[in-house]
């Protein structure tokens, strides 16, 4: 296999020795204009490229951000998007962890560091939360879309954004309005406080049922409601997109109206959700905002002396979104 052309493959090719190379690819001061050029040139020639990872390891600091997300977590992707443009501003780069069934929380955060990441954006994580601020207590950390006591944390009001959504039904004139729970999910107890809260103001009774993150969760839910014998509610509001998206399938394939017969809300606004075949409404999570906020905080530990600076909870409101699956009741 051909190997990689290093310094002194382009050294050779050019005719000089590999410290002027090594002069020439850092930008360093002695050599000439003409010498400069004719060193690219047969770098060029040749295809070598510096090894950024082997620079990082000459200097004290990396500026790399390591981010753990969950694969298959359509929001995370978002989010992703959101720290790598909010981390380019301020001049540092993203090395991603991914967490699978094979490829756990603690084992994605141990790769990180292992790549010498200055500091961590951790996307919704499910880790206990001592061993959280444990880590927070060695490494710079941001947890992303959940609350952790102790650990700097940026996410969205997820209690003001089930209200947002149960009042959008109520406005509606729904007055039995089911909620698909999340479980143990980040932001799971919230949306489950605003929802309860929200239908307690309206001087209606809390429906709860288990939902989930994922379609299948949600098409399980809305089977659920289906089978059940009894009537089903004027509207749904599931956990998120993913488990609306399976709600509506469910509803879809029964021949039941949405939103005629029943009104259907997710939460996030997850790109599908703006397809014009499913056009759902739903609670928009601001992206931009939460990504950099995160950068900027982790950013300002790195850059800045803040040792003693308590753990900040930065809460970006959420943004009602109204589109085709929800209606006046028939």
């Amino acid at each position: 296999m051909q190997h990689r052309p290093t310094l002194e493959d382009v050294a050779r090719h050019a005719g000089v020795s590999r410290a002027l190379v090594s002069i020439v690819m850092r930008d360093a001061p002695g050599a000439s204009a003409e010498t400069r050029a004719r060193v690219r040139r047969c770098a060029d020639e040749i295809g070598y490229r510096p090894d950024p990872r082997a620079r990082r390891l000459r200097q004290l600091r990396t500026k790399l951000l390591g981010v753990t997300f969950a694969a298959g977590q359509e929001f995370h992707a978002e989010l992703v998007d959101g720290v790598y443009a909010a981390a380019d501003e301020l001049g540092y780069e993203v090395v991603l962890s991914g967490v699978t069934p094979h490829h756990d929380e603690r084992r994605a955060v141990r790769a990180l560091l292992d790549d010498r990441c200055e500091a961590l954006v951790l996307l919704g994580p499910n880790l206990p939360a001592a061993e959280l601020v444990t880590l927070a207590a060695s490494t710079p950390v941001v947890v992303l879309a959940r609350k952790v006591r102790g650990v700097d944390a940026v996410r969205s009001d997820d209690t003001a954004g089930a209200a947002m959504a149960v009042a959008h039904l109520h406005s509606l004139g729904h007055r039995r309005i089911a909620f698909l729970d999340g479980g143990r999910a980040p932001g799971a107890a919230e949306r489950r406080r605003g929802y309860t809260q929200a239908m307690r103001a309206a001087g209606a009774t809390a429906e709860i049922h288990q939902g989930g993150l994922t379609e299948r969760e949600g098409a399980a839910a809305a089977t659920a409601l289906l089978s059940s014998g009894t009537p089903l509610p004027s509207a749904i509001f599931a956990f998120n997109d993913r488990c609306a998206l399976g709600v509506l399938d469910v509803l879809v394939r029964a021949r039941v109206p949405v939103p005629q017969q029943i009104s259907v809300m997710g939460f996030d606004d997850s790109p599908l959700a703006g397809l014009a075949h499913i056009d759902l409404s739903t609670i928009r999570q601001e992206t931009p905002q939460l990504t950099r906020a995160a950068v900027t905080r982790l950013v300002g530990r790195l850059d800045n002396d803040t040792e003693g600076v308590e753990p900040a909870d930065i809460v970006v409101p959420p943004t009602l979104v109204v589109r085709g699956t929800t209606a006046v009741p028939a």
